[in-house]
């Protein structure tokens, strides 16, 4: 039934700076916490294709620098404040870069929430050609939902608690003992209607947050310090 899909190769990539960059294609894996310049230089060498995902998210987002690569994710489903996708679809245009969507899926639900036509033969070498000139186009979009990101949410910190420990002890240190306490609360009773107050809450202040950031040109920077006094004062 799904043996004429095919499976490219590919690789999310952490750069030095958190951003994240996808490289279609590759042969070999290339390496975390190299700066952007070279990733890129990498995924050239490899005849691949770089895109920049979710360029204007609040975190781990490459914003203008994504002109560097060739594609550009204008929608991604996880962007549910939307303005970050309209400042990608804007910055798309602005710097004639192609653009994609992406499901950006951590569970089985969304994958494939978004789709991609690319116009080619059904060969990776052909699929990688059309990408790069400009042969492919959005055919569907749309965001996960609650009960989606809940789900996700839940299966990492089921799977994850260790790293999950070690992540906010390294990115949250002033905040650890109030994250420490919602992993206890949540152990306690994870299907709680408090987890979907608490997810209606912040996105809400995410939305406020990418107002200012992505449409006002704020300073981003609190965000890049993952200072959660900062986020609070710039959501209000």
């Amino acid at each position: 039934k799904y043996k004429s899909i095919q499976i490219l190769p590919a690789e999310e990539i952490t750069t030095d700076t958190g951003a994240h960059v996808i490289a279609y294609g590759i042969s070999k894996e290339i390496k975390a916490d190299l700066t952007l310049e070279e990733i890129i230089d990498e995924i050239k060498k490899q005849d691949a294709v770089s895109c920049a995902p979710h360029p204007f998210s609040l975190l781990d987002a490459l914003r203008e620098k994504a002109k560097m690569c060739d594609l550009v994710e204008i929608f991604n489903s996880n962007n549910v404040d939307v303005i970050s996708n309209a400042r990608a679809t804007k910055f798309s245009l602005d710097n004639h870069k192609i653009g994609i969507a992406g499901s950006d899926s951590h569970v089985l639900s969304t994958l494939g929430r978004c789709v991609n036509l690319v116009e080619s033969e059904n060969t990776l070498d052909d699929v990688l050609y059309a990408m790069k000139h400009s042969r492919i186009t959005i055919q569907n979009t749309g965001y996960a939902h609650e009960k989606e990101t809940l789900e996700h949410i839940k299966y990492k910190i089921n799977n994850s608690k260790d790293y999950l420990a070690e992540y906010i002890r390294e990115h949250y240190p002033n905040s650890q003992w109030m994250f420490s306490l919602l992993l206890r609360m949540y152990d306690l009773n994870q299907n709680s209607y408090l987890w979907s107050l608490i997810y209606k809450l912040s996105v809400y202040l995410m939305k406020r947050i990418s107002k200012k950031i992505n449409l006002l040109d704020y300073d981003v920077s609190p965000l890049k310090n993952r200072n959660i006094a900062d986020m609070l004062r710039m959501a209000v």
